[in-house]
């Protein structure tokens, strides 16, 4: 599956942590900002917790086991 801290960039990569409910860490420029369960996805944004990440944006990090 992943390891912790693995980066997500593809489609796929998000697809299996909304199906194994794995959770995700956000960044913002190095900063935290928030960490859930993916909601949806699109080719431009991430859902977590309601909130729309924009993908160009942000930095999604696997947290298995979190």
């Amino acid at each position: 599956m992943y390891v912790n801290g693995q980066v997500l960039t593809n489609d796929d990569h998000f697809q299996d942590h909304i199906l194994h409910e794995v959770p995700i860490q956000i960044y913002l420029d190095k900063q935290h900002s928030d960490i859930g369960f993916v909601e949806n996805i699109s080719p431009h944004y991430v859902k977590i917790n309601g909130t729309f990440y924009n993908r160009a944006l942000f930095t999604f990090v696997s947290r298995p086991g979190y």
